[in-house]
């Protein structure tokens, strides 16, 4: 085996654990709609892509997300881009006040939200709400 293929190789596999895990979906109208119509667990987060607040939610979901395979599993994770739906119906029926908000939803109940948190304590109580809940 030649060094490159071997080197090529050796990344592929272990990239394969990321690879394997669900990722955010980004929202479409009618995408969270049908999961709650199905009584999915769901993360719903709204984000712009500019917003500060926004990144750091987004480093500690991902961070958990390494931390707890389960969430991957069995969550629906849905990015809603502000900039997008911010003044969407979605935005309107669960009466968001800006984006860096996320909520958790067990179909079409809210089970929680955090506005503009970043700390990883208040993420992962509501990560572990819809989870459980």
């Amino acid at each position: 085996m030649q060094r490159r293929d071997f080197l090529a190789l050796t990344a592929a596999v272990s990239l394969m654990p990321m690879a394997a895990r669900a990722q955010f979906v980004a929202y479409t109208p009618g995408l969270a709609e049908e999961a709650m119509a199905r009584g999915d667990r769901i993360i719903l987060d709204f984000y712009a892509t500019w917003c500060s607040t926004c990144a750091r939610q987004q480093r500690v979901m991902e961070e958990l997300r390494a931390q707890n395979p389960a969430y991957d599993r069995n969550l629906t994770l849905i990015h809603v881009d502000w900039d997008e739906y911010g003044d969407g119906e979605l935005s309107r029926r669960f009466n968001v006040p800006r984006r860096s908000t996320i909520i958790a939803l067990k179909g079409e109940q809210e089970l929680g939200r955090t506005v503009a948190g970043t700390s990883v304590s208040d993420i992962q109580a509501l990560f572990d709400l819809a989870l459980t809940a």
